[in-house]
């Protein structure tokens, strides 16, 4: 069996956020706030923040790694060999919300969970993938996304990104509204089939071509003119994005239920949002655009 080098991931990861947090400050020429934290259960994490940047309005970069003796009933309600195991996750997640309605709302995450007890083979996996949620629909934005998600699997094998991409598709989506939180990208989890160092080598392809994936859209979308109405369109479409962190994401209720951070757990959350009652997009509009051409199951590359 393949040694597990749990140090090697955690130090990947730590230079994973440094490397995001370097270009997105680059980009944005605001500076990161910094927490560091610990729990009393085991683990601590470095979150880091920009609030009110150049075009970044609320966005954070967090790393953690978190233990404990038992695992939280979200963990292990469907998993019954998980019972009795000690755990440790560590992760990288992040989420950016901009100013400009014309800039995609990102998010991506990158992490690793083992649940071990003495006399037994540890159960481990990776986890991750990002998703694009746009407010007003660009082809070329989405095309670029999905093409260097696809990039990033296809030297592991030629069917990883149509099936991450689906996956990411059947994740992302709210039941209660019919529709997608945006236009996918990729997700996976429970990821250990190619043993160790290749799966290892898969996490890192995903965490490395998120920065590429994203900043060719903000460097093309910053600058496009707003006004009210599509301000009002963006903090009522970030309703959404709220719904879904706060009903179905599993990263919530997991770091929830370990007693993790909750600044940091929530952070994901958009700084201002709207809801309107039974609000419906004007006929033929680009708010209208958004439903009809974006937020379908469309094959983006």
């Amino acid at each position: 069996m393949e040694r597990l080098n749990k140090d090697l991931i955690k130090n990947y990861l730590l230079g994973l956020q440094d490397s995001i947090c370097d270009a997105l400050q680059q980009e944005d020429g605001s500076a990161w706030q910094e927490d560091n934290w610990t729990r009393p259960e085991g683990g601590g994490g470095r979150s880091r923040v920009i609030a009110d940047g150049g075009f970044i309005e609320k966005g954070g970069v967090n790393f953690s790694h978190v233990s404990g003796e038992q695992l939280p009933a979200s963990a292990t309600q469907s998993r019954s060999e998980l019972a009795g195991r000690s755990f440790e996750a560590m992760g990288v997640s992040l989420v950016i919300h901009p100013h400009n309605p014309y800039v995609p709302t990102s998010h991506a995450n990158v992490r690793f969970f083992i649940a071990e007890k003495e006399g037994a083979d540890p159960v481990w996996w990776f986890g991750g993938g990002y998703d694009l949620t746009p407010y007003y629909g660009n082809e070329e934005d989405c095309i670029h996304w999905h093409r260097t998600a696809k990039n990033a699997c296809d030297p592991f094998a030629e069917d990883l990104y149509p099936r991450l991409k689906d996956g990411c598709d059947q994740y992302f989506y709210l039941p209660h509204r019919g529709e997608p939180r945006g236009i996918g990208g990729l997700f996976f989890d429970d990821f250990n089939a190619l043993g160790f160092e290749q799966s290892f080598a898969f996490m890192r392809a995903v965490g490395d071509s998120y920065i590429n994936a994203y900043l060719p859209i903000v460097e093309r979308r910053r600058q496009q003119p707003f006004g009210e109405r599509e301000r009002d369109f963006q903090l009522y479409r970030r309703g959404r994005y709220v719904e879904f962190n706060l009903v179905y994401d599993r990263g919530t209720l997991f770091g929830l239920q370990t007693g993790g951070r909750t600044e940091s757990i929530l952070m994901s959350l958009p700084p201002l949002v709207r809801w309107e009652y039974d609000w419906h997009p004007e006929l033929d509009s680009a708010e209208a655009e958004l439903y009809k051409n974006y937020l379908i199951d469309r094959d983006w590359v």
